[in-house]
């Protein structure tokens, strides 16, 4: 069978969940025997930069199909609205009929409302930017407005996990979204990793600095563990739009000296930094499904993340990491101290969920799952 994706962002151009995904789907399926082909930026691609995508990967897409002749087309996120939209009219002329997937990784509409402030028990730890709100005025609603259209169009919508297919389902107003949880496949280490400080066990944090990822929680959190563990760092690695803002909070709790902010990573530098670490922190206020707790899972290191959005079904409360709710800086300090306190129960923890990624997010189960959902149920059509 002939498989086609098209995704705007792809490794390692550029570091994102989509096309990580996309690239451990399409091995999956090749092992199987399927023949798969990946369109996004770049040679042979969509030219110009992300924003465009929609548009300039039309005629791409236009002549790929010419060639390839495909079974299926996937498509991702909000970006492929208009490839959707030409499936649509190849359904009626061509044979093999494609049939259209669309994979969406998150709800815009939930996007739109964890764009603002951060506050726990009462007081704000946090706003938005302005690049931010104007996130949330203005391309968040043309990506609900893309993402609509996309899963109308779709003959079958996919999300990372449970809770996000039941946004959608709520959102989009789609019934029967599929659930294809994302995956994680081994990564190599590399020369030029991230030098850090002397000493090993800091705190790490891995993932755009946007104001929904809750890194102002960790810093509070943190700012009270240094009380008990004066040698503890925090590492944050990533980059984007509320970098600043975090620097000045960390200023303003006296941190600058104790938290190395190392910008945007490679994906491939990413296990050095896990190696070294007690535990992975997500304490995220929204989120689709992270890839980066799978990648921290199946490095063996214990995870502390909030309990929101898919999180709960990879990230088991006292089996595989620990769970608190979002915005609480007293359960993410608490949650955080176990860490320090008990190193062999965080141990522990690190391989149970080592476990559940060796048995359940790796390609070929994503392969099978795809397989069992889409070839399994060909919107009704013989593929």
């Amino acid at each position: 069978m002939r498989i086609l994706f098209v995704v705007n962002t792809l490794p390692s151009t550029d570091i994102s969940g989509v096309g990580e995904q996309v690239v451990q789907l399409a091995a999956g399926l090749e092992t199987l025997g399927h023949e798969v082909r990946i369109l996004g930026r770049g040679s042979g691609g969509a030219a110009g930069p992300k924003l465009l995508f929609p548009l300039t990967v039309l005629a791409p897409f236009r002549r790929v199909c010419s060639e390839f002749l495909p079974h299926v087309v996937q498509v991702h996120e909000s970006d492929g609205a208009m490839v959707s939209l030409m499936v649509k009219t190849m359904q009626a002329v061509t044979t093999p009929s494609p049939v259209l997937v669309a994979l969406q990784q998150v709800s815009y509409v939930e996007e739109i409302r964890a764009v603002r402030p951060l506050t726990s028990a009462g007081r704000v730890l946090g706003r938005p930017g302005m690049r931010e709100w104007r996130f949330r005025w203005f391309k968040a609603p043309t990506q609900v407005v893309f993402g609509l259209f996309t899963a109308w169009l779709a003959d079958r919508v996919l999300a990372p996990s449970r809770q996000t297919a039941l946004e959608l389902e709520r959102d989009y107003q789609v019934s029967d979204v599929g659930v294809l949880s994302n995956v994680t496949g081994s990564r190599v280490f590399v020369e030029g990793a991230p030098k850090l400080a002397q000493g090993e066990g800091y705190l790490l944090f891995v993932g755009r600095l946007r104001i929904r990822k809750g890194v102002e929680v960790l810093l509070h959190a943190y700012h009270r563990l240094r009380e008990s563990y004066p040698d503890l760092r925090l590492v944050v690695a990533g980059s984007g739009e509320h970098r600043q803002n975090l620097e000045k909070v960390a200023s303003s709790l006296d941190l600058a000296g104790s938290v190395e902010f190392l910008g945007a990573r490679r994906p491939e530098e990413i296990p050095h930094l896990m190696a070294g670490a007690s535990a992975l922190v997500v304490p995220s206020i929204y989120e689709g499904m992270p890839l980066v707790i799978l990648e921290a899972m199946a490095a063996g290191l214990p995870v502390v993340a909030s309990r929101v959005s898919g999180i709960p079904e990879v990230v088991i409360e006292g089996e595989s990491g620990w769970l608190v709710p979002p915005e609480d800086i007293g359960a993410l300090e608490s949650a955080l101290r176990e860490v320090q306190d008990d190193p062999a129960e965080a141990r522990r923890r690190g391989r149970v969920g080592r476990a559940l990624v060796e048995s359940s997010a790796t390609p070929a189960e994503a392969a099978r799952r795809w397989s069992e959902l889409i070839l399994g149920r060909s919107a009704g059509r013989e593929i």
